[in-house]
């Protein structure tokens, strides 16, 4: 079974003259897999992916089912609020552009927050290992503010995975980084998807990099007419570990424990 299934999602931002929509037909992705969402700039790949993570209510949706935390649309339909926001916080993993973390708290306790929240003991193996694969070991008692913008993404990814989510969403997380960072980040990604059996959906405007690890896409194609909604459609893919070995890929986590 699908660790996360949608159908029909419609979805609107602004009004009259000024307004756009998206449109995703239909979504399915299981455990271990990632899918990332391109197109050009401005054609509604964060108004997906925020839409996707609860955090904008779509117009219209058929069907929206995540792994444990069940049925998604009864929830939106009668909006309830409190229920949303707990499978956010528990069942949903989010890496912003601008990283997100809260200025008056320390590296360390930005990572470590989402598990408390939760009620999980700090750390976990998986964070430890991003922490030294992404070199932020010296940086864990600095505060946003004294970081980097790439060593602020960096650890906004290691924070979206500490508590275990269902599903991860990122929106150019690699966009600050270097080249040689960006390929670190990307695949340490997509070995912690599989390690940790999750899913994942990342928007990106580094299509080489995409197409260098395989990843299967969600391709915006705009509408016809000015009114007409950008619809994503998929595209193949292949993100299977001997992909990633006859790319050239060295492994950037030997092994993650769930």
């Amino acid at each position: 079974m699908p660790l996360l299934e949608i159908e029909g999602l419609h979805v609107q931002r602004g009004e009259g003259a000024g307004a756009y929509r998206v449109e995703l037909p239909r979504l399915s992705l299981e455990a271990g897999e990632a899918v990332a969402i391109t197109g050009e700039s401005g054609c509604g790949k964060s108004t997906l992916l925020e839409s996707i993570g609860l955090l904008l209510a779509p117009t219209r949706l058929q069907r929206y089912q995540l792994g444990a935390a069940g049925p998604i649309q009864p929830l939106l339909a009668r909006r309830d609020e409190h229920r949303l926001a707990a499978i956010r916080a528990r069942h949903l993993g989010f890496v912003l552009q601008n990283g997100g973390l809260l200025p008056y708290l320390s590296v360390r306790d930005n990572i470590a927050l989402p598990r408390r929240l939760t009620g999980q003991p700090y750390p976990s193996p998986q964070e430890l290992q991003a922490i030294d694969t992404l070199g932020l070991s010296d940086r864990l008692d600095a505060k946003p503010q004294a970081l980097s913008i790439g060593e602020r993404q960096r650890a906004a990814f290691v924070r979206a995975i500490a508590h275990g989510p269902s599903l991860l969403l990122a929106d150019e997380p690699t966009a600050a980084l270097d080249p040689g960072r960006a390929r670190d980040l990307f695949q340490l990604m997509l070995e912690l998807v599989r390690g940790l059996n999750i899913a994942a959906l990342i928007v990106s405007h580094d299509w080489q990099l995409v197409d260098r690890f395989g990843l299967r896409r969600l391709q915006a194609r705009p509408g016809a007419g000015p009114q007409a909604a950008t619809r994503f459609m998929e595209t193949a893919h292949d993100t299977t570990p001997e992909t990633l070995r006859a790319a050239g890929q060295a492994s950037a986590l030997e092994s993650v424990q769930p």
